[in-house]
């Protein structure tokens, strides 16, 4: 059937601040998660924001890095006990939750740890500037060093959840023991390090079961690792996607009475094609590089520091290039527009981009020569859409 001729705009309009679909701060994001569960144990000023769960006795958060709301209803037969909880997501209404931006690990594993959204907590993106140094940070790898509890200075839920006498825990790689992103975002109670996904499974069941009140979280990080080295629905993704679903059942099996199994992730992801309609070059583009003296982010969320007087102008350039298919915002309309959430510590307003860029369409800003490992990903994700923002919260009860 021929389709109905559409009139092409030769100007169309850049995309609004405020069409941006924000996070669900205070209600249904990732930030919210463990403050709700906290809460339901009686841990002291923890709010039960996501008002959809009932408290148990003993909860384990499971956090599957890379695996989107959307990509799991969209591959039923590689995770079919997974596919079988979608229904339970987020309390029984069958619902995701939104990771918060940007969509990406460490902004997320600190929203899941602390309880606060990233213009709180501190950690805005995957490289930032140091407002200090005038460096870039990258916070995931935590180069250059930056002193972690200057950086991020709150207690995380464990921290607190410990305090009030919930055996804590985190059952994990033990390569994440030491490192600084554990450390500001997911410590409290014991760290417990083990290298094989059936392990992890079999220790976190043991330690919900190890106090009256239990509050553990475990973590698989290869179905991220699949999609940004071979692409969303490759054999390589498809494979781990099999093999997490395999595990989430084996702790499922495992719960002691009185648990709660959620299983969540910290971003979702999509696939962009390498060609050059899809892949902005920065390294390569003057006008988007006029007047830019650092660009962070990453691809698909980025923070652009000006030089000194070069704001205004470097947005008005960034919305007339990228606009129709990024979100292109400046600083103060971005924290306006609830992007970062409801407030903005002064330690951190810094740290965000003078513009602040996220995707709309399956498009990437790359820079081939500053980021060559980052900008060969086939899999990527940081922006608002759904297929990386929203993130499942099944849920298994003994």
């Amino acid at each position: 059937m021929a389709q109905p001729e559409t009139a092409w705009d030769p100007h169309p309009e850049p995309l609004t601040v405020a069409s941006a679909p924000a996070p669900e701060y205070g209600s249904g994001s990732l930030a919210d998660l463990l403050p709700t569960l906290a809460a339901g144990l009686g841990v002291p000023d923890m709010n039960a924001a996501i008002t959809e769960l009932t408290p148990a006795d003993r909860n384990c958060v499971f956090l599957i890095d890379g695996l989107g709301w959307e990509q799991l209803k969209a591959h039923p037969e590689d995770a079919p006990f997974m596919t079988s909880l979608l229904a339970t997501s987020r309390g029984g209404t069958g619902r995701p939750l939104t990771a918060g931006y940007p969509a990406t690990t460490a902004t997320s594993l600190a929203s899941v740890g602390t309880g606060l959204p990233p213009g709180a907590h501190g950690l805005p993106g995957y490289t930032v500037r140091n407002p200090d140094t005038g460096e870039l940070m990258n916070q995931l790898r935590w180069q250059p060093w930056t002193q972690p509890g200057a950086w991020q200075p709150y207690p995380t839920v464990f921290q607190l959840a410990h305090a009030a006498g919930v055996h804590a825990a985190q059952v994990s790689s033990p390569t994440f023991q030491n490192t600084p992103l554990t450390r500001v975002a997911l410590s409290g109670g014991t760290f417990l390090g083990r290298l094989t996904g059936e392990d992890r499974m079999d220790l976190a069941a043991e330690q919900l079961a190890a106090g009256d009140r239990s509050l553990v979280y475990t973590y698989f990080a290869e179905v991220d690792g699949a999609g940004h080295r071979f692409g969303v629905d490759s054999d390589a993704w498809r494979g781990q996607l099999m093999y997490a679903d395999r595990l989430v059942q084996r702790l499922a099996e495992q719960l002691p009475p009185r648990s709660a199994l959620y299983v969540t992730a910290d971003h979702g992801m999509i696939d962009v094609p390498f060609d050059e309609q899809h892949r902005i070059d920065f390294d390569e583009d003057w006008e988007l590089s006029a007047g830019v003296a650092l660009l962070g982010g990453e691809g698909r969320a980025r923070h652009v520091y000006a030089v000194p007087g070069a704001a205004n102008d470097v947005l008005t350039c960034w919305r007339e290039v990228l606009g129709e298919q990024f979100w292109v915002a400046s600083r103060d309309e971005a924290i306006a527009a609830g992007w970062f959430g409801p407030q903005i510590d002064e330690r951190v307003y810094g740290r965000i981009g003078d513009v602040v860029a996220a995707a709309r369409d399956d498009v990437l800003l790359i820079a081939s020569e500053r980021e060559p490992k980052e900008s060969a990903m086939v899999g990527n994700h940081g922006s608002m859409t759904p297929a990386e923002q929203l993130v499942p919260l099944l849920e298994v009860r003994s």
